[in-house]
């Protein structure tokens, strides 16, 4: 007379049972395995670099080594090299155009490499903007740029535009008014520029390498400023910000679990955001990665095989994330694949 019910009641205390434990039990972390391609590609160390992928090719631009006098008499160089696969590095112009420089703003838009401003170590500020239809022939599309003098922007493509966020001068390497930017400038062709919005909630930052648009938004991703005599101290951020606009602006959280940092790198690969390396006046140069889907939860990747660094050269290509060269003034590269799932 009892069974049914005592089956019935045994069913749902083991869906029950089994509900929970799914809760309970903590998500699988994704598989991903780093490679060195080669701890001596055919380029000089550096870092700094511009990276992009165009035409299923990394393509590598400029850098930064001051001790090395014969590959950098100007300490920054406008090299241009491209690879496929990250082993075979084809030096594509010893020479462009553009004045060497480092960590300027490096965006593929309308079918172009764009390399948007510069850096101050000349002397005085490269606010200018270049292009290349094949990442050899480079044309000058502007001379001159309303949002400057500044470096240590960040730069991305989005909506159809290259937008220019934050940055700073730094009067101590080129003269002129210390000045930390808030504001984001966007542009269609590089040459007419609009101010989008100024004076925004993540305040005066820059020093973000790579970009990020995930999910039809532009990612801010920790950042800093660089130190001046007025302002003597670096930031370090770890926040996390996204703007559909770049003019409204959401953050998603105050801190992190990753440490504060600038001069580090931030890429999409294998559906999430990936913070890697980068510095911190703390504990100086860093190698721990992270990845998120929101921008709120973070896991990160144990194991970094590759020396610390910042100012890496971070792509996206054939399937895996690529850290080339960096801050360990080393012209290594290591490529992070995901686990076939």
């Amino acid at each position: 007379m009892g069974g049914p019910p005592v089956k019935r009641w045994l069913a749902v205390s083991l869906a029950s049972a089994a509900a929970c434990l799914a809760q309970s039990s903590p998500k699988k972390a994704p598989a991903y395995q780093w490679t060195r391609v080669t701890e001596e590609a055919a380029f000089a160390p550096r870092d700094g670099a511009g990276a992009v992928v165009f035409r299923n090719r990394m393509w590598f631009l400029g850098g930064w080594n001051p001790r090395d006098k014969v590959h950098f008499p100007k300490i920054c160089n406008s090299e241009v090299w491209s690879s496929a696969d990250g082993l075979d590095w084809k030096l594509e112009n010893p020479g462009a155009p553009w004045e060497g420089r480092h960590t300027a703003g490096y965006v593929v838009h309308r079918g172009k490499i764009w390399i948007v401003g510069g850096d101050p170590i000349q002397g005085h500020y490269q606010d200018e903007v270049w292009n290349s239809a094949d990442g050899i022939h480079w044309e000058r599309a502007a001379a001159a740029v309303p949002w400057g003098p500044r470096v240590l922007h960040y730069t991305v493509a989005f909506d159809g535009r290259i937008w220019v966020i934050g940055g700073q001068t730094l009067p101590q390497f080129a003269p002129a008014k210390e000045i930390f930017y808030s504001d984001v400038w966007s542009s269609a062709d590089g040459v007419a520029w609009t101010k989008m919005a100024d004076q925004l909630p993540w305040g005066p930052r820059g020093m973000i390498g790579g970009s990020v648009v995930f999910q039809n938004r532009i990612w801010i991703l920790g950042g800093g400023t660089y130190d001046t005599a007025g302002h003597p101290r670096r930031t370090y951020y770890n926040d996390v910000w996204s703007s559909a606009d770049g003019v409204h602006w959401k953050q998603h959280t105050a801190a992190a679990p990753w440490k504060p940092r600038q001069y580090h790198n931030v890429a999409v690969f294998d559906g999430r955001m990936w913070v890697l390396e980068g510095y911190n006046g703390d504990g100086g140069n860093r190698k721990d990665v992270w990845y998120s889907s929101d921008g709120v939860n973070w896991t990160e990747l144990p194991g970094t095989p590759w020396a610390p660094r910042h100012a890496a050269s971070v792509f996206v290509h054939d399937n895996a994330l690529w850290v080339v060269a960096g801050n360990n003034m080393t012209p290594d590269v290591w490529k992070l694949t995901a686990a076939q799932r």
